[in-house]
């Protein structure tokens, strides 16, 4: 990758540059070739693909691209809307890979699901499943558990979402709401040899909770999902409770005899994309600094932290020295409080960012997410500058009136300041980088 436009002449362009550094180095394109096994006997098994998440359609593509013309390959795969790569829409590729909603299951990812379990059945030791697994995928694989309909689902995941719940208590609950989730996946495949390719979104890149681990065994229980759901004050309906009551919605475990025959790669990391992100701008004689890659909390929260780190840089050179660019990334939450407000993780964090540096001189910050969706809007994130309170004025905007009514998109689309990608075809969850003049 050719270096970054100057940090110090155009600041929103170089920190653009570091965005897309990230994303780049999450595409299964790019990745994917050392990470296939090799196909088995053509003679005696057969090749599926099964898999859902936010990346899933390009990891589809990628597959279906690097797997030999030879070797017979199909399946059934889940992406979001619009996340199928133009390129594999033209030259009709082998994998049957559909379109569903997310982040609140649809009738096309319930159906897809089904479809997905019913092209797994009565495969054998000689049989090969690859599974393209990504971020959002617990959204888009939604068969309900036995007893539960489709709209008690719908209805925890939209309870979930607004609850400001972590990306770990929302899986644990999924997992056991599910009739594919939390390793039962793999138990359908059983006894085909399953190989699991990962593209992680999750803090920590815990295998089992990126999609909620549809192929991988959940070492959580019924218990702690319950628990999780008394905590939150989240309503269940009569089948849920009794599910999980009984144990009855148990997923199968580390040791299962389903997994015996099991084996995954981690294909793309947050923290491998951060280091990209890193090196492009050491290439531009900028040192960067990555602070972590699992940084979770609530989203002002974390952008006033990030506030308080980048004016302790401007004002006393501590811990780093100027110029300077620190890079973060993980999943935050945004607890709503207000209905009818626009935006998502990545603009709220700004705006708990931008009112805790009240114009420090010399700090730019772009926070966005990787899959060039913010939250359900059409940006991936956006940028704060030192002049963003005061253009803002000019406007009439209040930062802490929209902070206060979840409405960040509002904020920022006026200010020309949203940053939009359109689907970026991969997912390793936040990317935060504060640039310090």
């Amino acid at each position: 990758m050719s270096p970054p436009t100057s940090p110090l002449t155009d600041p929103r362009a170089f920190l653009r540059s570091l965005y897309n550094a990230a994303v780049a180095r999450a595409q299964p394109e790019v990745v994917m070739r050392e990470f296939l096994p090799s196909p088995p006997d053509p003679k005696r098994g057969r090749t599926i693909a099964i898999g859902g998440g936010k990346a899933s359609g390009a990891m589809t593509a990628a597959l279906d691209a690097l797997w030999p013309a030879e070797a017979p390959l199909g399946g059934v795969v889940l992406t979001r809307y619009d996340h199928v790569p133009l390129s594999y829409r033209q030259r009709r590729g082998r994998i049957d890979l559909r379109e569903a909603a997310h982040p609140v299951p649809d009738n096309a990812g319930r159906q897809g699901a089904i479809d997905m379990l019913a092209a797994v059945r009565g495969l054998t030791p000689d049989d090969l499943v690859i599974a393209l697994i990504s971020g959002g995928g617990s959204a888009l694989l939604s068969v309900p558990a036995p007893g539960l309909s489709f709209e008690d689902k719908q209805q925890i995941n939209r309870d979930l979402l607004a609850s400001g719940a972590s990306i770990d208590q929302m899986n644990c609950v999924r997992k056991h709401l599910s009739a594919i989730k939390g390793g039962r996946l793999a138990a359908a495949c059983a006894p085909a040899r399953v190989h699991t390719l990962l593209i992680s979104d999750v803090p920590g890149d815990v295998p089992d909770v990126i999609a909620s681990g549809p192929t991988l065994p959940d070492p959580t229980t019924c218990a702690e999902a319950l628990a999780i759901l008394e905590r939150l004050q989240i309503a269940l309906p009569p089948a849920a409770r009794a599910g999980l009551d009984s144990g009855a919605y148990e997923s199968p475990k580390p040791g299962d005899a389903c997994f015996a025959r099991n084996t995954l790669q981690m294909m793309a990391t947050p923290q491998m994309s951060l280091e990209a992100a890193a090196a492009l701008a050491r290439q531009a004689g900028i040192e960067a600094h990555i602070l972590s890659d699992e940084i979770e909390g609530e989203s002002r929260v974390v952008g006033q932290v990030h506030a308080a780190l980048a004016r302790q840089v401007a004002r006393r050179e501590a811990p780093f020295r100027k110029p300077c660019v620190i890079l973060s990334g993980g999943e935050t939450t945004v607890t709503v409080k207000s209905k009818g407000g626009r935006g998502g993780r990545a603009t709220e964090f700004l705006l708990g960012c931008v009112l805790a540096l009240q114009g420090e001189a010399g700090v730019f910050v772009l926070a966005a997410d990787t899959d060039g969706i913010d939250g359900i809007e059409d940006n991936a994130g956006a940028m704060i500058a030192p002049d963003t309170l005061a253009r803002a004025a000019a406007l009439g905007l209040s930062a802490r009136a929209r902070l206060d009514a979840n409405d960040a998109y509002n904020f920022f689309s006026p200010l020309g300041d949203l940053v939009v990608t359109g689907p970026t075809f991969t997912n390793v969850n936040d990317f935060r980088a504060l640039l310090i003049t």
